[in-house]
């Protein structure tokens, strides 16, 4: 993430012709025509009513497409999904609303893929034209649910970035940690993240105070702008993940996300910064992460953090396994007094990390801090191992993966 709310956009202007526009929702659609099979289907606006797109067709999304409140789209299996080219106050963007749902259920054999108008893939495939340097053609994912989160604001509720402000839709948070945004399985994300504003992005998939009612499993990122993943708050519980070439951070945690992230892969490349992003509580609200069983290749890149943590972050990192590390910068970051004092207090937990260290280093030369006060080291150099590539016992079932276009691509590694 390169920060966070914007308001710059509050004075956008729509100028989306529609039917029954209100004052305050600049983008509603007027009545959707019946699709014809094999055909492209545009889709722009608030969907007001239950709709379900079906893999016959191709969905092209023109501008922020919403979910509206109390509103479920439904996506079948190998459907294809297609964004329109557009930066900053135009970026293209799927969002659900608070109390809308996105049910878009694929499988292994049949992922459902969203992918830029520019990608050339059509119905019935799942290899798409684009390569792994065209990240940012579109905006992403984002839902947006009704979980606690922990900000300034005394509401308990954010305004998600990349949003104008005075929209209809773009909070969330709340007091639900069992709100139900969806479910999705087999969904494949790629070459989004395009600009908002200077130095900022939108992530392949933003769960923004996602409540654990929500199903998210088996989801891959591939070559994203910003973030491939980041969590403002909420209680979603994440399962099967790989991120391959984010231009940012692979998972990024903030706002006192409380759930728990289950086999995931994050594969550097020479854009990509931190594996891991781990921000602390914004406000009073408090919450603790899980991640585990956990696989973060550095691909060799100097420069790259393995993680860093700030804030003072709050979570626990468990079954981790590092490789490709290079000796010039891949560390794991403790990175203010804040952090120090959190890690040292043991409210940052890493256990059974295994490492393929570069030539002359050891596991303590991997852990550096900022702060006044000293690090306690022990906790990590107590709780990581040198390994020797291939002989780990902890890290990411890569196999899950195996649908991905990153395994197709011969990337999966």
């Amino acid at each position: 993430m390169r920060k966070k709310f914007l308001p710059i956009f509050g004075a956008l202007a729509v100028s989306l012709a529609t039917v029954g526009c209100s004052s305050d929702d600049p983008i509603s659609p007027g009545p959707e025509p019946t699709p014809e099979p094999g055909k492209d289907i545009v889709k722009s606006g608030i969907l007001k009513s239950n709709e379900t797109w079906t893999a016959n067709n191709i969905y092209v999304l023109d501008g922020r497409v919403v979910v509206d409140e109390g509103v479920t789209l439904t996506i079948e299996p190998g459907t294809i999904i297609k964004a329109e080219d557009g930066q900053e106050a135009n970026a293209t963007t799927l969002i659900v609303d608070q109390g809308g749902k996105l049910v878009a259920n694929g499988t292994a054999d049949k992922p459902i893929i969203f992918t830029s108008v520019n990608d050339q893939i059509k119905v019935g495939e799942k290899k798409s034209t684009l390569k792994p340097s065209d990240a940012g053609q579109w905006g992403g994912v984002i839902l947006l649910g009704k979980a606690p989160i922990s900000v300034a604001a005394s509401s308990g509720k954010g305004y998600i970035e990349g949003v104008p402000a005075g929209l209809s839709y773009g909070e969330y948070g709340g007091t639900d940690a069992a709100d139900n945004s969806g479910s999705l399985k087999y969904v494949s994300i790629r070459y989004s993240g395009t600009t908002v504003a200077t130095d900022s992005e939108i992530q392949g998939l933003t769960l923004a105070g996602v409540g654990n009612g929500t199903t998210i499993e088996n989801i891959e990122i591939f070559s994203n702008k910003d973030d491939g993943i980041e969590f403002f708050g909420g209680t979603v519980n994440v399962k099967n993940v790989v991120v391959y070439g984010q231009e940012d951070d692979g998972l990024d945690i903030d706002q006192a996300y409380a759930g728990t992230i289950d086999n995931a892969l994050v594969i550097q490349t020479e854009k990509s910064d931190s594996g891991l992003e781990i921000d602390g509580p914004e406000g009073n609200a408090v919450g603790s992460f899980t991640l585990k069983n956990i696989t973060i290749n550095m691909s060799n890149l100097a420069g790259k953090k393995i993680a860093d943590f700030r804030d003072g972050a709050t979570g626990k990192l468990e079954n981790v396994y590092v490789s490709n590390i290079n000796a010039d910068g891949n560390v794991v970051n403790v990175n203010d007094e804040k952090s120090v004092i959190s890690f040292n207090g043991g409210k940052i937990g890493l256990a059974r990390w295994e490492m393929v260290l570069p030539t002359g280093k050891t596991i303590a030369n991997l852990l550096t801090s900022k702060g006044t006060t000293a690090i306690d080291a022990t906790k990590f150099t107590s709780n990581a191992i040198s390994v020797t590539a291939g002989s780990q016992t902890v890290g990411a079932n890569v196999s899950a993966f195996d649908w991905t276009f990153t395994k197709a691509s011969d990337l999966l590694k």
